[in-house]
């Protein structure tokens, strides 16, 4: 329970213990609620959106190696394009998105997790455009829940998301308008409840909207002002009066905290972010954390108190060196663990930003690292998977390659890691 949580509590208890008491047991129903349906899709052995639950990129999987071969993987299969987007598990079901990198042509594949082969697939024309030389026509990871599986990309002309069900046919397509980017796009939805969120920060005419899942219908659309296209996922946070509330980060607003209800602001930091957002916020210990950069350089990390309607946000702590700029860093057991685009992954403690320890991979990285199991598994733009302990000290357990470029975040469900590299799947770990 948060501090802010308890002060209030007490306060309350001295002009009406019986109400406080009442109304502290609703909080703490609501706040363990929505704790169990985030860990309930762990449990369960899905990996929903990217990094999994709520973006923290955590899994509960003990039994997974730390070292391998070739003859280790259970299957490793060959995609029908190209791309940098992280796979989602629902079931025995993997959902991947892959591009014809010629034509654009996006495709949307399924895959039995059982042995690798592809269950069906769905191809969708569109259009090429001018982007960075390292992304791609398939960046975004799509977003799954038990129903349908939801998918975005983009052109000059188009946001479009598409949502399929399991089967792989549609139930819905929406078009949001132009896309405006020099490097292309790369944020990915999260679906939470009934609503599939989007964030459409970019160069042009900005907005986040909430999207009904079972109909595609605007459930609310927030406009936003326009900076430089932000590529940060958005994770949801339980605030201590019990709303669920979606976080959000752009350089041009810093950190926004949207009810996720009814589209409103709830608090914003907009001074955060200096330079372009690439790697998501994440949450802990009351803290929610992002980052910036620029030149393929972290530039700014921070640690913000989060605020409310009457409270402003605070800036708790931050860095200026030694931080990551595209991937997400991850945080466990009081610790943050920042795994830099140059390999310098770096531990601190997360309440104070005190540093624990540095270790340095020569190699360098765009994926994001997950944790299971007190490691750390980091896949290097070259293809190699690092694992690393995550304890009080680094140590470098082991390195293996892929054989191939891999730019996206690996994912874990039901005891089994799953590594996308350009063209290939890999499924590592129990049958």
């Amino acid at each position: 329970m948060y501090p802010s949580l308890r002060s209030w509590m007490c306060k309350r208890n001295k002009s009406n213990p019986c109400g406080a008491r009442r109304h502290a047991l609703s909080i703490c129903f609501l706040w363990a609620l929505t704790t169990v349906t985030l860990q309930a899709a762990e449990d369960a052995g899905e990996w929903t959106r990217f990094r999994g639950p709520n973006g923290t990129g955590i899994s509960s999987a003990t039994n997974l190696p730390s070292a391998w071969t070739d003859k280790d993987y259970r299957w490793k299969a060959t995609l029908p394009g190209v791309g940098h987007a992280s796979p989602v598990i629902w079931s025995d079901r993997a959902f991947v998105l892959c591009s014809d990198k010629t034509n654009a042509v996006r495709i949307v594949v399924c895959l039995n997790t059982s042995d690798g082969s592809i269950a069906w697939r769905r191809e969708f024309p569109s259009a090429t455009f001018p982007k960075n030389r390292d992304n791609g026509y398939a960046t975004s990871t799509p977003a799954v829940d038990a129903n349908r599986v939801y998918v975005y990309w983009t052109t000059r002309d188009e946001v479009t998301v598409v949502a399929l069900d399991h089967g792989g046919k549609d139930v819905w397509r929406v078009n949001l308008g132009p896309f405006k980017s020099q490097h292309g796009s790369g944020a990915s939805l999260i679906v939470v409840d009934d609503l599939v969120l989007v964030n459409n920060d970019q160069d042009g005419p900005s907005f986040l909207t909430a999207l009904d899942a079972t109909s595609g219908a605007s459930r609310w659309r927030l406009e936003r002002r326009a900076d430089r296209a932000a590529y940060a996922t958005p994770c949801v946070r339980q605030t201590p009066e019990g709303q669920t509330e979606a976080i959000f980060a752009s350089s041009a607003l810093g950190i926004t905290a949207v009810d996720l209800r009814s589209g409103t602001v709830n608090w914003e930091l907009t001074n955060a972010f200096p330079f372009r957002v690439v790697g998501s916020p994440v949450l802990g210990e009351n803290l929610v954390i992002g980052a910036c950069g620029e030149g393929g350089v972290g530039r700014r990390l921070v640690a913000v108190k989060p605020g409310s309607r009457t409270r402003p946000a605070e800036l708790a702590y931050e860095f200026k060196s030694s931080i990551p700029y595209v991937p997400t860093p991850v945080l466990k057991d009081g610790r943050l663990f920042l795994w830099g685009d140059n390999g310098l992954v770096v531990c601190h403690r997360v309440a104070t930003g005190e540093r624990l320890w540095q270790h340095k991979i020569s190699d360098s990285f765009y994926s994001s690292p997950v944790w299971a199991a007190d490691r750390l598994y980091g896949v290097s733009k070259r293809g190699v998977v690092y694992v690393l302990a995550a304890g009080e000290t680094p140590e470098l357990i082991s390195s293996i390659p892929l054989g191939e470029p891999s730019f996206a975040t690996p994912a874990i469900a039901d005891g089994a890691l799953f590594f996308r590299t350009e063209s290939h799947l890999f499924c590592l770990g129990a049958k």
